[in-house]
């Protein structure tokens, strides 16, 4: 297993010395790297997918890459220019996917339909490309007049040029969020590519981006069939994007926690792979509200080999620190631990892939949306309680927003005094052009209200996670529902169609009405109880008083130790959601230690 680095400086000896001091496994430039004071370079020992150095049309790439629709890619290369040599037979998906760009550049890109990071060392430039929904995630930093990127986070965190540290404002947004928005990460200096760009990289400092592929809102009329189109054409891309994500001559793995979402997926799988299907749940004891009965129900109806693991408050405790160090950015999630030993599992029982129900809520209308409807429906412009929508989104997440006075201490207020508003994560997806909205702003409120919620939690959560926690077991974590023809079928789709009266992703349900059972198909969202303030309470009690009260939390002075210690009590006006908010700040913590930051 392997991330990649790259780096682009004054010399090829200086580029070769910095990605030696960020943990350089291979011989940094091995391979035939054509750029003076460039260097590409794998970094072992980290989990992730990283090929090359490779070459193509006198461009060099490493890249983490997973296609989808290869024979696409080929035909559109092909019909490029019967001049240019193809691909050879059987090269890797990043040695494709650097063809493309190389010959049909960003459109090349944007044909791809997969799980991608690449660095190409591009004339005398550093490119940065990553993949359309942000399934892998790429950072970049600049230092010592030097340019440095890599799949992994922690590597830039060794690069001794950049001396980085906790960046305050990325606090504010985690403690927000319960995840980091947008380009901003921990380290200052640091920054994320955003999914759907590519980054030009120039020697004397400049930057360049340039959009590949972002949902755009192009709403078609029904016509008389009213619905039935639709939801014909969502079925055969559902389809498509779970046949292209089914692994070759293997038994498929599909995370079934019982939901409309993975259900579908599930029933999919079942349906269009030749060799059995596993599926997978969690159970957090018998005394808490879950879904297992609907998960067993939809295993039993597919005829899957169905398998429930136990999850322990003990082995939350014992593991957290484990999981919060895996992941680039931390997610304020108390599933990452369970879906940490869900990749165990599927990895024990031989699994190389494992599909999930991930995308559902963000592209066809989950359950965020609906209080934010009620909102904007009932606002009165001008009165002293009227709310932006851009505020009342970032108060509908109910974390730490609201208690930043009281949690964080006097210097970190103060040093956050000039810092950017938190509003701008959101604001591009959600106004109006006109109205300081992004360039591709849409004019249904919904569609709004969609794109925000791929474009931030999507990208920056959901599938952050996935990709993180299951690559750490050498299994790759595929999401049929964050497909890019299935994401822009959903942007076509009247609004009506999605949120239809309080009916939550109605079009969802219909295409695939036939496959499950109707208890299943139509039943309200529950989700999974996770007993956070049991854990917090009982096997997290004391790992929460030693980390967040004491030496090092307090010498790092982000923390009021008085307000941390009258929410440990349960103490304040936090009831009933002060253990979501105390998870916050200690995975937050546990992230910071990982770091050493």
């Amino acid at each position: 297993m392997a991330r990649f680095c790259a780096c682009l400086a004054d010399t090829t000896g200086q580029a070769r010395a910095h990605l030696e001091a960020m943990g350089a496994t291979a011989r940094p430039g091995h391979g035939p790297v054509t750029v003076p004071g460039a260097a590409l370079s794998l970094i072992g020992g980290e989990p992730g997918g990283a090929t090359g150095p490779f070459s193509a049309h006198g461009r060099t790439a490493v890249g983490e890459v997973t296609l989808h629709n290869r024979p696409v890619l080929l035909a559109a290369l092909a019909a490029r220019s019967a001049a240019a040599p193809p691909p050879p037979p059987g090269c890797s998906d990043g040695e494709l996917l650097l063809h493309c760009w190389a010959l049909l550049g960003p459109a090349g890109v944007a044909l791809a339909e997969g799980m991608f990071a690449l660095a190409v060392l591009d004339g005398p430039d550093l490119v940065l490309i990553r993949d359309h929904v942000g399934a892998r995630t790429l950072f970049y930093a600049r230092a010592g007049g030097a340019w440095a990127a890599s799949t992994s986070l922690r590597a830039l965190r060794r690069w001794p040029s950049l001396g980085t540290s906790v960046n305050l404002s990325a606090v504010r947004s985690f403690l927000t969020f319960a995840y980091l928005p947008g380009e901003e990460t921990l380290l200052t200096g640091v920054r994320e590519v955003l999914p759907g760009r590519v980054l030009r990289l120039a020697r004397d400092g400049g930057v360049g981006e340039t959009v590949h592929w972002e949902p755009r809102e192009h709403v078609e009329d029904p016509g008389p069939a009213g619905p039935t189109g639709h939801v014909l054409a969502l079925r055969a891309l559902l389809e498509q994007a779970t046949a292209a994500r089914l692994p070759v001559a293997e038994p498929a793995a599909v995370l079934l926690s019982g939901g409309i979402d993975s259900s579908l997926v599930t029933a999919l799988a079942a349906k269009l792979h030749s060799h059995p299907v596993h599926t997978y749940s969690i159970s957090f004891g018998d005394d808490l509200p879950n879904e297992l009965g609907y998960s067993g129900l939809v295993a039993s109806h597919c005829h899957t080999r169905h398998r429930v693991l136990n999850v322990s408050g003990a082995a939350v405790a014992a593991r957290l620190a484990e999981a919060a160090a895996l992941l680039d950015s931390p997610v304020g999630d108390p599933l990452t631990v369970p879906n940490l030993m869900l990749a165990e599992a599927v990895a024990a029982d031989g699994a190389s892939v494992v599909l999930n129900g991930e995308g559902g809520d963000p592209v066809f209308g989950g359950p965020k949306n609906l209080p934010m409807l009620v909102q904007e429906m009932h606002r009165t412009p001008g009165a002293p309680w009227d709310e932006d929508r851009a505020t009342a989104y970032l108060r509908s997440y109910r974390k730490c927003w609201t208690d930043l006075p009281v949690l964080l201490t006097a210097p970190a207020l103060d040093a956050l005094g000039d810092a950017p508003r938190l509003e701008r994560h959101v604001e591009p997806y959600l106004l109006a052009r006109a109205a300081g909205g992004g360039p591709y702003a849409m004019e249904h409120l919904l569609n709004r209200l969609l794109h925000c919620n791929l474009r931030t939690k999507g990208a920056h959560h959901i599938l952050t996670k996935v990709e993180r926690l299951t690559s750490s077991q050498g299994v790759e974590g595929r999401s049929p529902l964050f497909d890019r023809s299935v994401v822009d079928h959903a942007f076509a789709t009247p609004p009506g169609y999605k949120l239809r009266g309080t009916a939550e992703k109605w079009i969802l349900k219909e295409a695939v009405r036939d496959l499950l059972p109707g208890t299943v198909v139509d039943r309200p969202k529950s989700g999974m109880r996770v007993p956070v303030q049991q854990w917090l309470t009982g096997p997290l009690r004391d790992l929460g008083h030693e980390l967040l009260l004491g030496r090092r939390s307090r010498q790092r002075g982000l923390f009021r130790p008085e307000t941390i210690r009258a929410w440990l009590k349960g103490e304040g006006a936090l009831l009933p959601r002060q253990g979501g908010k105390l998870w916050l700040v200690l995975t937050l913590e546990l992230w910071l230690r990982s770091y050493d930051v």
